[in-house]
């Protein structure tokens, strides 16, 4: 059996006007599961970040970075990623990207050293994973569709039925839905919608430049930021691009929504296929009154219908 890591983050920003409630919740639900599938939770293998547990294991930007780093350090590893916490976009530091914007996590000391972009998520996730390992991740938190800018995305319909996104179809999409926003004028609410639409269309965008069939683009800046990370990574997120992830009141106890309708599809199927546990984690969603859409996000084409690797 190959070594296991694990990385498990929760961030309620307590005491802040960015307070959540349920991000602590989560990580002690996602331990108990991943316990159950053969991890240990000890300190070689398994590091845990929350605003209460004390400054060693704060899940600031530093610590962050550092932990990710250490869970994808070692090669024949199987890692896990689980994030609950805000998701937000930045402003592109470099101009290159269509929206001018990048998807981000956000780090509790975020006011005062920013928030951690895709394009630095993505270094330091994909392209230093060995090729030898793998990683699952579950993302909890707001535009993480492609928070990691892997190169197919699938949804599930209200059907069952799982469809590959057409990452340029997608873009392009949301960029006419947000000029549209613009032509009608910017009021408040258009801005922000707007910004959201805009960054959800250079999430999708960003992905394609994984695509063989897009070498012929590689003088768009977006294409040459990264190699061509092909690995076996697995991502399951807690919305699109364009939307929120809410909090869920679970029993009276607070819980991602993501985080919970992840673990319950789980319940009714203990051993799913990617195909099964996006349809199920979906169900679980709509059914509780959640508009937000999950997401499979993988590194490299696969058979749907074949049985977590984690």
């Amino acid at each position: 059996m190959s070594r296991r890591k694990s990385l498990l983050i929760g961030i309620n920003y307590t005491g802040s006007d960015n307070a959540l409630n349920g991000c602590h919740e989560d990580v002690n639900n996602v331990a108990e599961f991943i316990k159950f599938r053969g991890y240990q939770d000890v300190p070689q293998d398994q590091i845990v970040l929350r605003d209460d547990l004390g400054e060693e294991y704060s899940p600031t930007g530093h610590n962050l970075l550092a932990a990710i780093d250490w869970l994808v350090s070692e090669e024949h590893t199987t890692c896990f990623f689980h994030y609950s916490g805000h998701g937000g976009q930045v402003d592109d530091p470099n101009g290159k990207r269509p929206s001018g914007l990048l998807d981000t996590i956000v780090p509790v000391d975020f006011e005062d050293n920013g928030q951690i972009d895709s394009d630095t998520l993505h270094k330091h996730l994909v392209t230093k994973l060995p090729p030898s390992s793998t990683l699952f991740l579950i993302l909890d938190c707001c535009h993480s569709g492609s928070t990691l800018e892997l190169p197919f995305v699938y949804r599930s319909d209200d059907d069952g039925n799982v469809h590959k996104i057409d990452g340029f179809a997608a873009g392009a999409a949301l960029l006419k839905e947000a000029k549209h926003l613009i032509s009608g004028g910017f009021g408040e609410d258009n801005e922000a919608r707007a910004r959201d639409l805009y960054g959800g269309a250079t999430a999708f965008l960003r992905s394609m430049r994984h695509h063989r069939q897009l070498s012929s683009l590689a003088t768009d800046d977006f294409t040459q930021d990264h190699p061509n990370d092909r690995k076996m990574i697995t991502m399951f997120s807690g919305c699109r691009d364009d939307q929120t992830s809410a909090d869920a009141q679970i029993n009276g106890v607070s819980e991602g929504a993501m985080s919970w309708a992840f673990l319950e599809a789980t319940k009714i199927n203990a051993d799913p296929t990617y195909r099964e546990a996006l349809h199920l984690t979906r169900a679980m969603l709509k059914d509780s009154q959640y508009t937000q859409v999950p997401q499979l996000c993988v590194g490299m084409e696969m058979d749907l219908d074949q049985h977590f690797m984690m």
